[in-house]
């Protein structure tokens, strides 16, 4: 493990104690676009963190910044593909000023280990009143109207259009944006429908909709206005059929993203008057192309993508971002990050001895059992709420350190032990009368088992070691340990220590546990440095051993 990226490849929380060796060198922030000064402030006052300008950059040369950067903070400007991510040799974290990443490739970052952060709060409240306006302008005919005062008409008739109060207002997506849109459509006497698979019933009646499923959403609401992020499975999920199974003369309300919905159906649905109005902040292809089927429909407000493009939002998000993007490199907290493992907590404190004691445990099994594993059981019992997907991904990071290396870390852990076959189970156990804290790891192959078991002790959750397989134990976990499997006959200590002393080392704990007398028993002998292949090999031909295996640990 090197140095400069210890925070996240190694364990939240770790950086804090390498900070005084760090130079700003080693943090280095690449800036490919603008973001306001609130947030430029906040990482430039961050002790180090050098916040390198490469907002005018060609692509070429933002390639070249981003070897031996840290991390990348970008909007919706700069696409970030994996042919650029090959430049960028130990980037630990790419930040997007804003919620949607469509410009960057999260498989590609994922396997390379680089967590990516957004900003899914500072333009909540901006989108949710940009999609209001456009469904106020749709409805009242605003565009048409002003274009009709300033050509000198007075159509006050032909403008006549349709007040909100007492219509259904239809939300595809009741996240943070669709609740504050719903919370505003309740203000305007609406009554409201919404389709969320997520979405809970006592959420539901705390927001005051009617959760319903999307094919009875489609004919029943006057305006439809879509809050989901672009996915494999919502990209043109109101299709032809489902524009056609919408109520006649209803308006459609799109500030989420493009590509949500068919525009060739959407803009003959205009055309033929099935769908009385349309407002769209986003599109497809952005800028949106001159041929584009829409520009003719009528009825149809447009605006350029500015849902987020408040002063008071911009502010928020380069602030949000600003604050994701240090948090994760110094302290490695990634609880906003869209390709890591949560940690549904807020107590972070509590959560990182019990990761830290995951990998600990992964990289003892992975000694044990030499890396072979199909499935992996991860078991946890204590009272820190929302960390099993995490401690996993950490139990997974030691248990594969030996074999992938640097790069592995929370992030890619994951999908790397997909690609190797190993299945994970992740177990939430009842709580053990002998430990408040308590992680158990199983690894099975091939119908052969190999447990091991820690435990976290004291108020200051010291990690113990006290299950390898069959036998009862009780080591640190640190430093150099010897694991040494012999038969339960006298003089075997003496022996062991004997090679030891030879050697020149120095046994800092010698712990010995049997589970019946006569049978195998286990020593654990804590060292610190590891041995040579030949004090090794030394211990391994001596009467009484059946097996020698050293684990190292990180500091």
């Amino acid at each position: 493990m090197t140095m400069k990226t210890a925070a996240i490849r190694g364990m939240p929380g770790e950086a804090s104690g390498t900070m005084d060796a760090m130079t700003t060198a080693e943090r280095r922030l690449v800036l490919a676009d603008p973001i306001l000064e609130d947030g430029l402030q906040l990482l430039r006052e961050t002790p180090g963190l050098e916040v390198d300008d490469q907002t005018e950059a060609d692509r070429e040369t933002l390639a070249r910044a981003l070897r031996g950067a840290a991390a990348l903070i970008v909007r919706s400007r700069t696409r970030v593909t994996a042919d650029l991510l090959d430049s960028a040799d130990v980037l630990e974290v790419i930040g997007r000023a804003g919620v949607g990443v469509d410009n960057i490739d999260l498989e590609a970052a994922t396997r390379r280990g680089i967590a990516v952060l957004n900003a899914p709060g500072g333009n909540v409240r901006s989108t949710a009143e940009l999609a209001f306006t456009l469904m106020l302008a749709a409805s009242r005919r605003l565009p048409e109207a002003d274009r009709s005062v300033r050509e000198g008409r007075w159509e006050r008739k032909a403008m006549r259009g349709r007040q909100l109060h007492g219509k259904t207002l239809g939300v595809i997506g009741a996240g943070r944006i669709g609740a504050e849109v719903v919370r505003r459509a309740r203000a305007f006497g609406m009554h409201v429908i919404a389709f969320d698979p997520y979405l809970t019933n006592e959420r539901a009646s705390d927001l005051g909709l009617e959760p319903v499923n999307l094919d009875e959403l489609l004919p029943r609401a006057d305006v439809i206005t879509l809050h989901v992020p672009l996915t494999d499975a919502t990209r043109g999920m109101l299709g032809r059929g489902e524009i056609d199974a919408m109520k006649e003369g209803a308006i459609l309300i799109n500030a989420a993203r493009g590509g949500l919905v068919d525009e060739t159906a959407l803009a003959e649905a205009l055309v033929s008057g099935r769908l009385a109005a349309a407002g769209l902040d986003v599109f497809e292809e952005e800028p949106l192309p001159p041929d584009s089927p829409l520009r003719e429909a009528p009825n149809l407000v447009f605006t350029p993508h500015i849902g987020a493009a408040t002063f008071e939002a911009q502010r928020e998000v380069s602030r949000e971002i600003a604050a994701a993007v240090r948090d994760a490199l110094l302290t490695g907290d990634l609880r906003v990050a869209l390709n890591a493992p949560y940690v549904a907590t807020r107590d972070l404190a509590a959560s990182w001895p019990v990761l830290d004691l995951g990998r600990r445990l992964g990289i003892l099994l992975d000694a044990l059992t030499q890396g072979r594993c199909e499935r992996l059981d991860v078991q946890y019992a204590g009272p820190v709420e929302g960390v099993m997907s995490a401690l996993a991904a950490a139990a997974l990071e030691g248990f594969m350190r030996s074999s992938v290396g640097e790069r592995l870390n929370l992030v890619n852990a994951p999908s790397l032990a997909t690609e190797r076959g190993i299945d994970v189970a992740r177990v939430r156990i009842s709580e053990l009368a002998d430990y408040t804290n308590y992680v158990e790891l199983r690894a099975s192959r091939n119908g052969d088992r190999t447990v091991v078991g820690g435990a976290l002790l004291g108020e200051a959750h010291h990690p113990r070691i006290v299950r390898v397989s069959d036998f009862h134990v009780d080591t640190i976990p640190e430093h150099v340990l010897l694991l040494i499997r012999n038969r339960d006959v006298p003089g075997v200590i003496g022996e062991v220590g004997t090679v030891l002393g030879r050697a020149g080392v120095n046994i800092a704990e010698y712990h010995l546990s049997r589970s019946e007398a006569g049978a195998e028993a286990l020593g654990l002998i804590r060292i610190d440095e590891e041995l040579a292949a030949s004090v090794l090999e030394e211990l391994r031909a001596l009467t009484a051993v059946v097996a020698v295996r050293q684990v190292a640990f990180p500091a």
